[in-house]
């Protein structure tokens, strides 16, 4: 059995191969493993609807999120032991990268010490982070993560979105999105710089592939905007300008906002989508955010004589702002009753109030609107963004 020195050899040898950059995740998982002086470990990761733990192997079977141990480490992100059916002990351990719930790893081992969950969550760390750089370049990890063919539509528009959860000490944002593979028109997109949360929700008129389209030029000019330091009233104007020049019959509705870290300060612009919602404490703030929408991006805004406005306002310690398309609202239940924003917001309420992670609270509620369908099929495209403020502490 390898000492503590002669591990630590095998994993800075490891670190410093550069051939070790060009390895499968099945390799370098078991060059990981045998440099930290592991004896077996497995990487599951969840599927696009956050449903399933999938693993990189041919030899074991999904495992439910909800129902498992292993689903209780990735919904909670904390450590999870079982007893193995073949001895010994399985330990779960989340694999999250920056804020972005990815998967599990399983740690079996005839004993769990502490200097081997160290070395798992070790593991799990440097697993994470590898996962995060190749799964835009190998399709084996995104074949693995569905259960069912994309449409075209929803592939495109998948490319240009974000990872589903950003996040730092003082802000996290998430998002869910459905039907995961027959997307239209919906979109979202958020972004960290050094002081300002960035974050946007988009509907595309219509439920094609030039709905997606639509999105996907406003995203791009919204980032392109962004990157080249405009404030928020320059950016929905070249988000505007570029769908009225290169998609003159389309258009699209959004509200763009940008929380400041130190001091809570939101601004927000609202181009004929549904406001924003302000959950404080317990308590839905009615109206808080509520403001007369301006016109949808693209060329309705140059038929409009009034110019763009910002909106702005100060957040508490602790709030979310929950951002939403009408597909969210408007989902019908088995009984033909509107899902309504009353028993959305309450859920969320809910949820913070039983101290579930933001992530988490999203999962489940975009299933319970799903599983809430005929047939579990959504009418219209159903997209939520939620963003969490906890500022510095001095």
């Amino acid at each position: 059995m390898s000492t503590p020195e002669t591990s630590d050899a095998l994993l800075y040898e490891f670190l410093a191969d550069p051939a070790h950059l060009t390895l499968d995740l099945a390799a370098a998982l078991n060059r990981c493993t045998k440099a930290l002086g592991l004896e077996h470990a497995a990487v599951y990761l969840v599927d696009l609807q956050q449903r399933h733990l999938v693993p990189q192997t041919d030899v074991a079977s999904a495992i439910p999120v909800d129902g498992s141990l292993a689903g209780w480490a990735y919904r909670t992100q904390a450590l999870r032991v079982e007893e193995s059916n073949s001895g010994g002990v399985t330990a779960w351990l989340p694999l999250v990268d920056g804020a972005e719930r990815l998967g599990v790893l399983a740690l079996h081992s005839s004993a769990l010490t502490s200097a081997i969950l160290i070395r798992g969550r070790a593991l799990a760390s440097l697993l994470a982070m590898m996962i995060t750089s190749k799964r835009a370049f190998e399709d084996s990890f995104v074949r693995h993560t569905r259960t069912e063919p994309m449409h075209l539509p929803s592939e495109m528009l998948r490319a240009f979105l974000p990872p589903r959860t950003i996040g730092n000490d003082h802000v996290v944002s998430t998002a869910v999105l459905e039907p995961a593979y027959e997307l239209g028109g919906d979109a979202f997109d958020h972004s960290l710089t050094r002081t300002t949360l960035h974050v946007s929700v988009i509907d595309s008129m219509g439920h094609d592939l030039a709905s997606g389209l639509t999105s996907a030029v406003a995203l791009a000019a919204c980032r392109n905007a962004r990157r080249n330091g405009a404030d928020l009233p320059a950016l929905v104007e070249v988000v505007d300008e570029a769908l009225a020049r290169w998609l003159p019959d389309q258009y699209c509705t959004s509200v763009l906002a940008q929380l400041e870290f130190e001091t809570g300060l939101l601004r927000w612009s609202n181009c004929g989508h549904p406001a924003p919602l302000l959950i404080r404490g317990e308590q839905l703030m009615v109206d808080a955010l509520e403001r007369e929408a301006d016109p949808p991006m693209g060329a309705p805004a140059y038929l409009s004589p009034e110019p763009r406005r910002t909106h702005e306002t100060r957040l508490e310690p602790g709030d979310r702002v929950l951002m939403y398309t009408d597909g969210v609202t408007e989902a019908r239940t088995r009984e033909e009753k509107l899902f309504g924003l009353k028993r959305f917001a309450d859920y969320v309420i809910r949820a913070t109030a039983g101290g579930e992670l933001a992530p988490e609270t999203l999962r489940r509620l975009i299933h319970s609107i799903l599983d809430s369908q005929s047939g579990g099929q959504l009418r219209d495209d159903a997209t939520i963004l939620m963003f969490e403020w906890q500022p510095p502490v001095h």
